[in-house]
């Protein structure tokens, strides 16, 4: 092992991993006054106000193993004594290269879908941004972005390399380019030539045109939703008009940049992290559930972002849960640290917002009497389906169908509390065949 040395060492950092995560991380350890992020290594240097606050973070860590989301980090002693400056701007160094007014950019850990519309929201706040091309490679999301300027896409560096545009995922890892000019033949939602309105869209899937940077085939085709790190007032309103083409849900502002909210008048009897999971999930992509031991009736859930959180509180505020009437608001706390009492969701595929964002957003609403029934199997009957429900409240009626190839089904119940339950308890179960998926139907009438 290196000698002690006020500067930690970080291994296995993932590009899902932000500074803020390594932060929180280290808190209770003493103030951090330096930290390097060594993206191509996965690495970082984090250095503390002194040696003993050091010793004691790595004593502890060497006992108890570090998690961030859901990735297990390794800190030991770096073999630096000081981190300098030149090593303070370490991330630069990251995207070597001569300065140029075009940018490679790749995106890790991609949960939402990029677009040209997003990526011009992110980067147009450093300056013009003259046009942009999207494809895809073995290395994930990447686009190269050429600005008016070579000091726009400077300071767009700067600004933005290592940042997620997204809390928690679609982390950008920005670099010079070599190319002089992008060449682009369409204007559509993988390429865009801002100076010439006039190319054609290629409706027919055209693609980006860069030689040896791949193309832009199989790219989501719904638009970006949610909020970010990249500072909410410059990304909040456009991503949520692209989520709600037809006008924000009355009541959501699209603004919030909270992720964390409070649940509280829980019935502890009754209620666990995986059926808070079932009900939040709804509403976005859960990242870690808290229960609070101390007050056995409230808990925390962290959403993906400020967008989906405020759709969380807005429809569940006031929502009757096990005989109680929950209230739902923000927390203080910015996110939820990992503990050996934090449930962590953020890779489940349960997740209902990793796939098809922008239909789970159309249907996102307060509960209803009805409940959803999707990818139940081929044979079900109503009376197997009334069977795994009754328990929750009388089965009004039941319908059986199906759409797009798929049985389904819906049940009303006598009221809200009902169906909130059956879903909470029931989502995420199964019939005698693959897991069953439950939502809150708008409809009130089988």
């Amino acid at each position: 092992m290196s000698e002690t040395s006020k500067v930690i060492h970080v291994r296995n950092v993932g590009h899902e991993i932000t500074e803020n995560d390594l932060l929180q991380l280290v808190q209770p350890f003493g103030s951090v006054t330096k930290l390097v992020m060594l993206r191509t290594k996965n690495q970082a240097l984090l250095q503390l106000q002194d040696v003993a606050a050091a010793i004691d973070l790595v004593d502890y860590y060497t006992t108890n193993q570090a998690n961030v989301r859901g990735r297990n980090v390794y800190m030991q002693f770096s073999s630096h004594q000081e981190l300098t400056t030149d090593q303070t701007q370490g991330r630069k160094s990251d995207s070597d290269g001569q300065p140029n007014r075009i940018l490679l950019v790749s995106i890790h850990h991609v949960i939402y879908p990029m677009t040209v519309e997003v990526l011009n929201q992110v980067f147009s706040p450093h300056g013009f941004v003259e046009k942009i091309v999207t494809f895809q490679k073995s290395a994930g999301f990447q686009a190269l972005i050429q600005y008016q300027s070579r000091q726009s896409a400077t300071s767009a560096m700067s600004a933005l390399h290592g940042r997620n545009i997204y809390d928690g995922c679609c982390q950008l890892d920005v670099q010079y380019s070599n190319l002089t000019e992008l060449q682009v033949n369409f204007n559509n939602d993988r390429s865009r030539d801002f100076t010439n309105p006039n190319l054609p869209s290629d409706q027919k899937g055209g693609r980006g045109s860069q030689s040896g940077y791949g193309d832009a085939a199989g790219m989501y085709p719904f638009p970006a939703t949610g909020s970010g790190a990249v500072p909410y007032g410059q990304m909040g309103h456009a991503v949520a008009m692209a989520a709600f083409p037809g006008g924000l849900p009355p009541g959501i502002s699209g603004t919030n940049d909270r992720c964390t909210v409070i649940v509280s008048n829980l019935n502890p009897d009754n209620i666990d992290e995986d059926k808070l999971f079932n009900l939040f999930s709804l509403y976005g992509n859960i990242v870690r559930i808290k229960l609070l031991r101390g007050k056995p009736d409230h808990a925390l859930v962290e959403m993906s972002d400020g967008f989906q959180a405020e759709l969380a509180v807005h429809f569940l505020k006031g929502a009757m849960l096990f005989g109680k009437q929950i209230e739902v608001n923000f927390s203080k706390y910015s996110n939820i640290t990992p503990s050996p009492d934090t449930r962590d969701y953020h890779n489940s595929n349960l997740n209902r917002f990793n796939h098809n964002a922008a239909k789970h957003y159309k249907y996102c609403c307060s509960p209803t009497k009805m409940i959803h029934l999707s990818s139940v199997p081929e044979d079900v009957t109503k009376e197997e389906i009334i069977e795994l429900l009754e328990e929750h409240g009388e089965v009004v009626s039941t319908k059986l169908f199906e759409a797009n190839g798929k049985k389904q089904a819906l049940v009303l119940f006598e009221n809200e509390e009902q169906a909130t339950e059956a879903l909470v308890c029931k989502h995420a179960t199964s019939i005698g065949g693959p897991i069953i998926r439950i939502s809150f139907s708008q409809s009130q009438s089988t």
